[in-house]
């Protein structure tokens, strides 16, 4: 009788046992906000950058406005919307599709701000401020998904080497 008790016994603990599991390795909380300040502190223009800007349409400035107060006040929605507006109204506008990425990326979409990042980089410059914005988009999208990419070509590293080759020299002045 004791064998079977102490045979039962064992079999309930190797039970118990086999059900035990580790607590899941927690994964890093993506801050949205901090993301999007490390794009626009990228996009900073150096004293020695050539940097052209276009003449903007009134009415697509207003709603780029009207999406900045929006997203001063946390309303990221509201503010991506506003930019949507914009971009019917101009939707080639590589900046404005910067900005419509980094609202994705506020409301934490990591495959629309990589979509409107990839787009804007398609339909503008490949160097200078905004192309840095462009890269270090995707940059932050790739480290903010909870597997990284290990493509060759496709990682965080590559994204900041393609960031860093946006940056050009203005040409000397006489």
């Amino acid at each position: 009788m004791n064998a079977v008790r102490i045979t039962v016994a064992t079999g309930l603990l190797g039970l118990l046992a086999a059900c035990a599991t580790t607590p899941p390795t927690p994964q890093p909380t993506f801050d949205a906000v901090a993301a999007v300040a490390a794009i626009r502190a990228t996009g900073g223009a150096a004293n020695s950058e050539l940097d052209v800007q276009p003449i903007r349409d009134p009415q697509v400035e207003d709603l780029r406005e009207e999406a900045d107060r929006l997203e001063r006040a946390g309303q990221y929605p509201q503010a991506a919307t506003a930019l949507d507006h914009a971009l019917q109204i101009n939707p080639d506008d590589p900046a404005l599709l910067q900005e419509r990425a980094e609202a994705a990326l506020l409301m934490k979409q990591l495959d629309e701000a990589e979509r409107y990042a990839r787009q804007a980089l398609q339909r503008g410059s490949k160097v200078g401020p905004l192309c840095r914005r462009h890269m270090e988009t995707i940059a932050q999208v790739r480290q903010a998904r909870p597997i990284p990419i290990e493509v060759p070509g496709e990682g965080v590293a590559d994204a900041r080497r393609d960031r860093d080759a946006c940056t050009v020299s203005a040409p000397p002045r006489y």
